[in-house]
Order: structure tokens, then sequence, then C-alpha cells
């Protein structure tokens, strides 16, 4: 039986970075009483959220694991193959937390590897010989964590400005997030080329980190700032020289353009995004010049030869359709592979077009997939107080729609066991029963509706201190006898 997992005293934290202002995000238990997540009435993510605060509180106040870790060589004739192995001695902190785990005691079991007992100069019996090939793959994507540590290694940022430098590359289209890795865009590739040629000194990192020790200076009142960025800006080597310097001799096409050393093409950066200049064979066999848009989501790490080849070579026939006999063509654009049904040559009609959900891989599309896409928005039939509804596919995925007339519709996402192809007009009005969620799964007490000239609607919620509205990024508290009923737009 374990004892004394807690310490005598409480463990005080010191910060390792200078004016870390580590105040401005941290999420501090506060109080007389600490409730156990069970003590709480708290459910789903808001539980999940207190359960992970509280197992980390209460792991920092636990006396640290114990573990022996134990190394092996073993020798066959002039190779050497090694083994590790881990036992926990004194559990610790583990008992309340371990990383990546929300069952702690089930999860110590995982953490050891037992190795079998062996002894200096023994002889081992081969029981089996196999070769596995290994491949040494690249190193990761940073996610945001990662680069967040890099950027606290560095001395650049502080803790209050590490989500601001995050989104400020997202936002401006220098990297794009994909399964929680921040990739490089090609507009990326091409600013980091310019300012690595003409201002090398401003993008190193040395440099960032001297700013953020003579910012904190200034905080702290130990440097002028006025006479600093004087200097920055209009000394001898001040940035504003440097400016002048470089201003006639910046070739702006030349850093709109980013070559690959395995790839037969180049990407050209335009103000309506990158696209593709390499060439192609024609109907001869002859090799012609051709261009191509490149979906925006592609990035420099995902562009292969199959990829080139397949944007290049313009629209591919899939086949034809047999209720209209026109043909349908699978084509690329900024916003990815989609299928056309036509070609729009001597009709001046828009033709039905259809994007490609991401699980549909355009290696394996087939007509019959191309025409069940072309299907949608689909027409399930008209709804009991009026209107018709449809099932159709959007950016954020499968969902049905009731369209009460020209101007009010109303949408509710499909389940994943839906299917946008099969389902009917009884399983869309269950849909359409439903509450009504935002994006962070909260329900919509109240949908406004869009104010004139704006993109975003104006909702209101029911949060955890209470109802209030949202527009866009900003949320507004609602007094508590706020009467719905007369809550208008205007």
């Amino acid at each position: 039986m374990e004892v004394n997992i807690f310490l005598k005293n409480p463990r005080q934290y010191n910060a390792n970075a200078i004016n870390a202002q580590e105040a401005h995000e941290a999420i501090r238990p506060a109080g007389e009483q600490f409730k156990t997540p069970a003590e709480t009435e708290l459910v789903g993510r808001d539980l999940a959220l207190y359960e992970l605060i509280w197992k980390r509180t209460v792991a920092s106040q636990m006396a640290d694991a114990k573990l022996t870790m134990l190394n092996t060589e073993i020798s066959v004739g002039d190779a050497i193959f090694k083994s590790s192995g881990k036992t926990i001695d004194f559990a610790g902190f583990f008992r309340a937390y371990v990383e990546g785990s929300d069952d702690p005691s089930a999860a110590l079991e995982q953490q050891e590897v037992i190795l079998p007992n062996l002894l200096v100069g023994s002889s081992l019996n081969i029981v089996k010989n196999e070769i596995i090939p290994h491949e040494t793959k690249p190193p990761s994507r940073y996610t945001e964590a990662a680069l967040v540590k890099i950027l606290e290694k560095e001395g650049i940022g502080r803790p209050s400005t590490y989500a601001s430098i995050i989104g400020t590359i997202v936002d401006r289209g220098y990297a794009q997030i994909s399964s929680n890795s921040l990739a490089p865009t090609f507009t990326a590739f091409a600013v980091t080329a310019l300012l690595e040629e003409h201002f090398p000194e401003l993008v190193d990192t040395t440099f960032t980190a001297k700013m953020e020790s003579s910012l904190d200076e200034i905080s702290s009142g130990n440097l002028e700032w006025l006479p600093y960025l004087e200097t920055f800006y209009k000394g001898k080597n001040g940035l504003e020289i440097k400016v002048q310097k470089t201003e006639g001799n910046i070739d702006g096409k030349a850093y709109r353009q980013v070559d690959f050393d395995d790839l037969p093409c180049v990407v050209r950066i335009g103000s309506n995004g990158p696209w593709l200049e390499g060439t192609k064979l024609d109907d001869s066999g002859n090799e012609i010049q051709a261009k191509g848009n490149l979906p925006m989501d592609i990035t420099p790490g995902d562009l292969d030869k199959k990829k080139v080849d397949q944007i290049l070579s313009g629209p591919s026939d899939l086949g034809q359709d047999p209720k209209s006999g026109e043909k349908v063509f699978l084509r690329f654009g900024p916003y990815g592979p989609y299928v056309q049904l036509g070609n729009n040559e001597n009709n001046q009609e828009k033709p039905r077009r259809a994007s490609l959900p991401k699980e549909l891989k355009t290696d394996d599309l087939t007509l019959e997939q191309a025409l069940e896409l072309l299907s949608l928005p689909r027409l399930l039939g008209e709804h009991p107080e009026g209107g018709i509804i449809e099932a159709d596919r959007g950016r954020f995925g499968p969902y049905v729609r009731w369209i009460k007339n020209e101007k009010d519709s109303e949408n509710r996402s499909l389940k994943k066991e839906d299917n946008v192809f099969t389902v009917d007009l009884k399983r869309a009005l269950e849909v359409l029963s439903m509450p009504k969620l935002g994006r962070g799964g909260r329900e919509v007490l109240k949908d406004l509706g869009k104010p004139d000239g704006s993109k975003d609607k104006i909702q209101i919620f029911n949060g955890p201190y209470g109802m209030y509205a949202k527009y866009g990024k900003v949320n507004v508290s609602l007094p508590k006898d706020t009467d719905l009923e007369k809550l208008s737009l205007r």
C-alpha cells in the first residue's frame, strides 16, 4: 500500500521566463473549496474541462513518481540490439494524472515496460529471426503547442502574445491548420524568401529575442522607449535606411514564384491565389505549356507529381450522364476538386457543379459517384407548416434545409448515421425538430438573422452565466429579464 503521495508543504512554482505575464491566461483554482468532479453538477464538455483542471491541480501537489529505467544491449556478431524497460517503483502524482489518459489507474500499467531477468554475459537462444524494414520519417510538423514551446525556448513572445502570433500566421495565409498541425503555404515560402534575401537580420530569431528583452527593459522602466524606437527606425542602420536601399532593387515577380527540384512545374502566386505552370502532352503526344488552378488547401508539402499531372491535364472526362446526355468532368478549382456536368461551351447558363468531399479521393472517383454528387440538392418534400425541404452538402458537411420562403430558411446538420443521398422526408423533419446548435455545440435560443450588409448572423445562446448574443467573434451578455419573444434584429 502506497503512502505519503501528497507533500507536507504546498509546492510553489516559479516562472522560467522573464516578465512572463503568466496570470493572463492561466486557469487557477480559487476559493476555499475545490470540489471533486463527481461533486459538481457539470456534464459533457464542461465536466471534461473541469476534470482536467482538477487532476492537473491535484497532481501538482503530489510527490514525484519514482521510476527504474533499464537499458540492455545484446551483441550478435558485429550487430548490437538495444532494448529499454521501465518499472514504476512509486506512482506518486501518476495516481491522479497520466498524460493522455482519462483513467490514471488503468494507464499505470501501460506506463511500464517489463523486461525479463537478464544477466551480464549470459547467452540467449534465437527463437525467431525476422528482418523488418524501417524508414526514417521526416520531422513532424509543428502543432500550436510545439510552436509555442519553440517560441518560449527562443525567448520570442510571451504567454499573452502566443495566441495572437499563431492567429496572425493563420489569418494572413502563411500557414494552414490541418490535423492539428501548422502547414506552411506557398505565400509563406515567397514572403520568407524575400525577407531572408533583403532583411535577414529582421527574421533572425536572435534579433526577435533581443527586441523582446529590450521591450521588457522598457516595461520595467530601465530603458526609454522613444530613443529606442528612433534608433530602430531612423538610426544609422535603421529600418527606414534599409527599406530605402532595397526599395528599387526588389523584383516582386521573382518572389511570387516557388520552384521545385523534383516536380515538372512552378507555382506562381497572384492576388487570387497560387496556380501551376508546367507542361502536358497534347493529343499528338507533344509537350505544350499548360496552367491550372491550385486548390487553396494544398500546401507545398502536399504537392506531388500525380497531383501536378492531374491539375495540368485539365478536365478529366468521367463519362456521360444517361439522363441529359452531357459529359461529366472532374476539374480542379481554387477551392479543391469538383465535378461538372457539361463543358458550358455552347450554353450560357452556369453548369451544375458539386465539390468532392474530403473522404472521396480523385483517383477513386467513378461516374456513378460523380452523378450522385451532382444530384444534390435533393427535394425531399413539403414541410407541414409550409415551404419545402431539401438535402444538400455544404462546407461543414451534409445537412437538410427547410426553405420557408424566398428570404427565410433554416438548416440542420445531418448526423453521422444519416446519408444525404438516402435520407427521407420523415427523418429530415426529425432532424429539423432538434434544437439548433451553434459551432461551439450550444443551443441557439433564437436566430435574429443577418444585419444589412453583413455575412454574420446575430444569434442568442444560453451560456453558463446566462443568455448572450453572438455576432461574429463578439459576445454580449443579455439582462436576466430579457424577453426572447420581443427581441428582434432592430
